[in-house]
């Protein structure tokens, strides 16, 4: 070979040597037959942390994890590339400070001119920020994917709630008005008690559903959670039994949270209770909270702010990766046949969101399960938000003490409008039970032109989901042409505004005879 090709040579050599000394964003270095290092980048020396005179000479195995080396995965790398020519893999790397990072690797064959095989060619390129985007944009469809469901899930639980609300209403109101009659026979009477007590508990099931689909009516107003769980004691020991150890633990200035108490109340008996299942031979229950300032919400659905974080945690079997996963779908129970609705941890859910907070579950099989909720912290100033007019469902044990006796004279005359047939002949023929002089319409429109054509009507009581025009703006115009007119505005939704100058008193659905007499009193 001629002198000047050996120079051209020598340059074209020095001139790849600088060509991959200077690429930073690159690992590019040279590994002996055994994997030892043999020639070092400045792409190397910026991404891995060595110098040169570090880890020249070194195996390369220093650069994977121990988890990795205890795996032979460096020697295995080696023995593919040798054997297949070529190795492209990703995974965890190590740097000289110890920290980690996410590399792509390429692993080459290097044969000399004569095909003896001479060692590898390794380039590497630190994709940590690559993997979190990929793995936080992933993360974000799955939140999306499953907020759309539960949203999709919730709007027909809403829906099949709200028509059963309204079969539940029609049976209730006419097994109510059978029980008024004096000489109904004993066993009669055995038989309507026991349909009215199965109404009341379509009602609670009808009520969780409601709540999982956030159209449960809440009112909001600041709660102290160690209040409140500290009074619901006897009924954790009583609900929970002997074999389950309930411990508290608040700290002295936590803040009160903005929540419908009676509601929440409900939300940790079902925690309790669901927890006690999970420990069937027994075990711990604990309840806490401490405030949580979120300031990136990172796919929880909270926005930024100031909450109280409440964590059930039990002892109990725990759940796995796909029960976790569904555990707040409606309907979805792991409790054998005829033991759950599947209805308790989505209506947790559903209070939970519609009090402007989040729910996240975590378990392991074994290892217990944990329950949190963030909640809003109420404001120093926050009053009692309370609908005016509202109308409280009357308990049970109280439902005998209630007077049904009408402060309005019995000539009043009542309009009654629903869309419902079966709900809206029920109501009348309540009022006229009680001798009111009531008339129904199946719409707004036809109750407009009623009141035009009867302006002896001095109560209207209106559904407020109705096709056409709703009950509420059927009240604005009652109250813009009619003023005079007592409005009653019934739904088992929360979906009209708290604030309703033109609504004189709120009837939750389903209601009996009492209810709806109390709602016409304004009481």
């Amino acid at each position: 070979m001629k002198r000047d090709d050996i120079d051209e040579l020598r340059r074209s050599h020095e001139q790849f040597r600088l060509l991959v000394q200077g690429v930073a964003d690159y690992a590019i270095y040279m590994l002996d037959p055994e994997g030892n290092v043999s020639s070092w980048n400045s792409g190397a020396e910026r991404i891995k942390g060595y110098l040169p005179g570090d880890i020249i000479g070194s195996h390369y195995s220093a650069f994977y994890t121990p988890e990795d080396v205890e795996r032979r995965e460096p020697w295995k790398n080696l023995k593919a590339a040798r054997e297949k020519g070529r190795l492209e893999t990703e995974g965890w790397r190590v740097r000289k400070d110890g920290t980690r990072f996410w590399a792509h690797v390429i692993l080459d064959r290097i044969d000399d001119d004569s095909g003896e095989f001479i060692g590898f060619a390794k380039v590497t390129r630190d994709v940590t920020e690559k993997r979190n985007t990929a793995l936080a944009l992933e993360q974000a469809r799955n939140a999306l994917f499953q907020s759309q469901k539960l949203e999709a899930v919730g709007q027909l639980t809403g829906g099949v709630a709200h028509d059963f609300n309204n079969l539940l209403m029609a049976i209730h109101g006419n097994l109510d008005l059978l029980m008024q009659v004096d000489d109904m026979p004993a066993r009669d009477r055995t038989l309507v008690t026991n349909a009215l007590s199965g109404v009341r508990r379509g009602v609670a099931l009808v009520q969780r559903m409601l709540a999982f689909a956030r159209r449960q009516q809440l009112h909001l107003a600041p709660v102290k959670l160690s209040e409140l769980v500290y009074g619901m004691s006897d009924l954790m020991r009583t609900s929970l039994g002997p074999g389950v150890l309930v411990e508290a633990s608040f700290p002295l200035s936590l803040p009160p949270v903005l929540a419908d108490s009676n509601q929440l109340e409900l939300c940790l008996l079902n925690l309790a209770v669901n927890a006690r299942d999970a420990m069937p031979d027994g075990g711990t229950l604990n309840i806490s909270a401490k405030p949580e300032d979120i300031r990136d919400p990172d796919g929880s659905g909270l926005s930024p702010g100031q909450y109280v974080r409440l964590s059930v945690t039990d002892t109990g079997e725990g759940m796995d990766a796909a029960t976790l996963d569904r555990a707040t779908e409606p309907f979805f129970t792991t409790k054998g046949v005829g033991k759950g609705t599947g209805l308790g941890l989505s209506m947790v859910h559903g209070i939970v969101q519609q009090c402007g907070g989040s729910l996240k579950l975590s378990s392991s099989r074994p290892g217990g399960t944990t329950v949190d909720i963030w909640l809003p912290r109420a404001l120093p100033a926050a009053a009692v938000i309370e609908p005016p007019g509202t109308v409280a469902p009357v308990p049970e044990a109280r439902r005998a003490e209630v007077s049904v006796e009408p402060v309005l004279a019995t000539s009043t005359s009542v309009l009654v409008v629903d869309d419902d047939p079966l709900v809206l002949s029920t109501t009348v023929e309540m009022l006229c039970f009680e001798g009111y002089d009531a008339i129904g319409a199946s719409s707004a429109k036809q109750a407009l032109k009623v009141l035009g054509e009867s302006p002896s009507v001095s109560v209207l009581v209106t559904d407020h989901a109705m096709p056409g025009m709703t009950g509420m703006e059927l009240a604005a115009h009652v109250a813009e042409a009619y003023p005079d007119i007592h409005v009653v505005l019934a739904s088992g939704y929360a979906e009209f505004p708290e604030q309703t100058p033109t609504v004189h008193a709120r009837l939750q659905k389903p209601y009996g005879r009492a209810d709806l007499l109390a709602a016409m009193r304004g009481s």
